[in-house]
């Protein structure tokens, strides 16, 4: 048995799941997603709770898609009400990033602006050297902030680009210089 597929996911007020043929549709204040879902997995609404069950429990596979799809159910439950958020940090002297619009304008140490566009449904605030990047999707949410922080990863030696809030990067020594002694 899946320990974390047999939890029952609790489903709070506002919230309203429904099974649409395939399709696992979840409406909350902040938005509505869906949830395609495998032919081996069933989902099952009693009331306030959802739980989910496989085809055969004693299956390696359908244990992992057990697991699977009851996070997902439940991202999907906390995603409409309340959404989710990354922090970005970015480090580097005259590295910055601006609002334009929609999207997102970049200065990387590059010899042009980076102009990042936005998918449907993310929004992005900044403040002073901080990027949040917000959404409903939790999904959609890391991949938009993954791909931003790809644009400059940190390297190692002074530290500089983009990194995730509370990141550790770990700095290396560079150059060693010679003693003055040395002949």
């Amino acid at each position: 048995m899946s320990r974390v597929g047999k939890q029952p996911v609790q489903i709070p007020d506002g919230i309203t799941v429904t099974l649409d043929g395939a399709q696992c549709v979840v409406k909350g204040p902040k938005g509505t997603l869906s949830l395609p879902m495998h032919e081996r997995v069933k989902i099952a609404i009693d009331g306030t709770v959802a739980s989910v069950t496989v085809a055969n429990p004693n299956d390696k596979r359908d244990r992992a898609l057990w697991g699977l799809y009851r996070v997902l159910l439940s991202n999907l439950i906390e995603g409409v009400q309340k959404g989710f958020s990354k922090q970005l940090e970015i480090r580097g002297v005259g590295f910055r990033a601006a609002p334009d619009g929609k999207d997102l304008l970049l200065n990387l140490g590059f010899s042009h602006p980076i102009k990042f566009v936005l998918p449907e449904g993310i929004t992005a605030v900044v403040e002073k050297n901080i990027v949040t990047i917000a959404g409903i999707d939790k999904q959609l949410v890391g991949e938009t902030a993954a791909k931003i922080r790809k644009h400059r990863p940190p390297e190692p030696y002074k530290g500089k680009g983009i990194r995730y809030v509370g990141e550790f990067v770990r700095q290396k020594a560079g150059k060693v210089v010679k003693t003055a002694g040395a002949k």
